[in-house]
C-alpha cells in the first residue's frame, strides 16, 4: 500500500515541480527580460496600439496625429483658431508651427509660418516619403525636430523615422542623412545641428548633412570620469556579472543644446560648447562636456518627465516640466549656481496648459514665453506675469486638433530675403 501511494504521488510532485519552476522562471524572465517576457510585452503593446490606431495605419484617418481639444461640440471646431487677448504684448516677428498638416491634400506633415498678426505667411510641405522611400509610411512617423535657417530652409527629424533632412521652401530635399534621429534639433553658432540618434548625441553639418560628432550615452557618457552610472544607471539591473543590464527605453533622451559663445559668460561654472541634455525617464537635466561626456552639473527633478531645457541669458536654465499625471504642466527655472528652483511663468488659470508627453517652450526677446502644448494641439504666448497674450489651436474637426510638436519664434529680420515662398523647380 505504501509503495502504491508513493507511485500515485509521483505525477502530482512532478506537476507541482513544473509549476514552481515555471513560476520562478516567469518571475526571473520579467525581471531580467528573458524570453518570452519581452516578446509578450511587445505583442501586448502592438495589439493595444493597433486597436487604437488601425484607421491611421489603413490611411482612413490620421488619428495617431490627432489630439483632444479643450472646447468641443458642433460649433467648437469652427470657433477654434487664433485668439489674441493682449495685442500690444505680442512679440514681434514670426512663429513657425510644426506637426500634422491640416490640409492633407498637400502633404501629410507641414510647418506653417505666421506673422505677428496671426496671419499665415508660408507653409512648408514635409514629404517624409521622399526622404525615406523604403521606410515607414508618413502616417506612421511623427514630425518632431525642426530647425529653421536664414535662407528659408528647414531641417527636420521624425520620431519612429529614419532620416534627418534639410528641405527648401517647397519641401524639396537639399540633403538627407539616414538614421534614427528623434526629438529636438538645436543649431549652434558654428554651423552644427545637435540631436539624438538613438542613445547617441550627434552633431550634423548644416550644409552637407554629414555627421561630424558622435557621443554615445551607453558606452562613453556612462563611463566618463571614472564612471557615472550612479547618475545615469537608475534603471539598470546587475543580476549577473555581465555588467549593467537595461530595460527598454531606460533614458528616453529628448533634447541636447550646446552652450553658445554669447551665453557662455552667464555660466562661469560651464564652458562654451558644453551640452545641456534631458533624459525623460530619469527626470534628469544635466550639463556635460562635449568630448567624453563628463558631468559638469546635474539635477533629478523636481520636474517630472520633462522636455526642452534651455540655457537663458540670466545664467539660469528653464525646463518644460510636463508634470505628467498631475493635470497641469509648468515652466521651471533652475539656477545651477545655487540649486534654487522657481516657476519661470506664474501659474494662472487663463493661461493653463498641460501635455502629458512632448512639449516645448521658448523665452522671447520681450520676456514672454512661447509654449507648445503638444497633446492639445495648441500654442500659447504667455506674458511674464503669467497672463495669456494669444493662443492658437489647429482644428481637425469638432472635437479634435492636429498635434503640434513644436512652435518656434524668429525675429522679423531673421530671413535673409524676407519671408520664404515656394517657386517650383522647373525641368529644362
Amino acid at each position: 500500500m505504501a509503495r502504491s501511494g508513493g507511485q500515485n504521488r509521483g505525477p502530482f510532485v512532478f506537476a507541482l515541480s513544473g509549476i514552481v519552476l515555471a513560476t520562478v522562471y516567469g518571475v526571473l524572465a520579467a525581471r531580467l527580460d528573458w524570453f518570452p517576457s519581452p516578446q509578450i510585452a511587445l505583442a501586448e503593446t502592438t495589439v493595444r496600439d493597433l486597436s487604437a490606431h488601425w484607421k491611421n495605419d489603413l490611411k482612413l484617418e490620421p488619428n495617431r496625429h490627432l489630439v483632444e481639444a479643450y472646447a468641443k461640440g458642433p460649433t467648437a471646431g469652427s470657433e477654434r483658431g487664433y485668439r489674441v487677448v493682449a495685442p500690444d504684448a505680442v512679440a514681434e516677428g514670426y512663429v513657425l508651427v510644426a506637426g500634422l498638416n491640416p490640409a492633407q491634400d498637400e502633404s501629410f506633415h507641414a510647418v506653417t509660418l505666421y506673422d505677428a498678426a496671426g496671419k499665415q505667411v508660408h507653409r512648408w510641405p514635409v514629404f517624409y516619403e521622399r526622404l525615406d522611400p523604403e521606410g515607414n509610411p508618413p502616417q506612421n512617423v511623427m514630425l518632431h525636430g525642426m530647425e529653421v535657417l536664414e535662407d528659408g530652409s528647414l531641417v527636420v527629424t521624425f520620431d519612429v523615422g529614419n532620416a534627418m533632412a534639410r528641405i527648401d521652401a517647397c519641401g524639396e530635399p537639399m540633403w538627407i542623412t539616414s538614421g534614427g534621429f528623434h526629438h529636438s534639433i538645436t543649431r549652434d553658432d558654428k554651423g552644427l545641428l545637435w540631436s539624438w540618434r538613438g542613445d547617441d548625441i550627434v552633431a550634423v553639418d548644416e550644409n552637407t548633412g554629414e555627421v561630424v560628432r558622435d557621443l554615445p550615452l551607453r558606452t562613453r557618457i556612462l563611463n566618463a570620469g571614472g564612471g557615472q552610472q550612479g547618475v545615469f544607471g537608475m534603471h539598470a539591473s546587475t543580476e549577473n556579472a555581465a555588467g549593467l543590464q537595461f530595460s527598454a527605453d531606460p533614458f528616453h533622451a529628448n533634447d541636447v543644446e550646446p552652450l553658445t559663445a554669447d551665453l557662455a559668460p552667464a555660466f562661469p561654472m560651464f564652458e562654451e560648447g558644453d551640452l545641456l541634455i534631458s533624459l525623460r525617464e530619469l527626470n534628469l537635466v544635466a550639463v556635460i562636456e562635449p568630448d567624453e561626456g563628463r558631468l559638469r552639473w546635474y539635477r533629478h527633478g523636481p520636474w517630472h518627465r520633462q522636455h526642452d531645457p534651455d540655457f537663458e541669458p540670466d545664467g539660469t536654465i528653464t525646463v518644460f516640466d510636463n508634470s505628467t499625471g498631475l493635470g497641469r504642466s509648468r515652466i521651471r527655472r533652475v539656477d545651477p549656481a545655487t540649486g534654487d528652483v522657481t516657476d519661470a511663468v506664474p501659474l494662472r488659470d487663463d493661461a493653463r496648459f498641460y501635455t502629458w508627453q512632448r512639449g516645448k517652450h521658448q523665452t522671447l526677446p520681450n520676456g514672454n514665453v512661447l509654449v507648445t502644448e503638444a497633446e492639445r494641439g495648441r500654442v500659447l504666448e504667455i506674458a511674464p506675469d503669467g497672463s495669456l497674450v494669444w493662443e492658437r489651436e489647429v482644428a481637425w474637426d469638432d472635437d479634435r486638433n492636429v498635434i503640434i510638436t513644436e512652435a518656434r519664434h524668429v525675429p522679423s529680420t531673421f530671413f535673409a530675403d524676407g519671408p520664404p515662398s515656394c517657386v517650383p523647380h522647373r525641368q529644362s
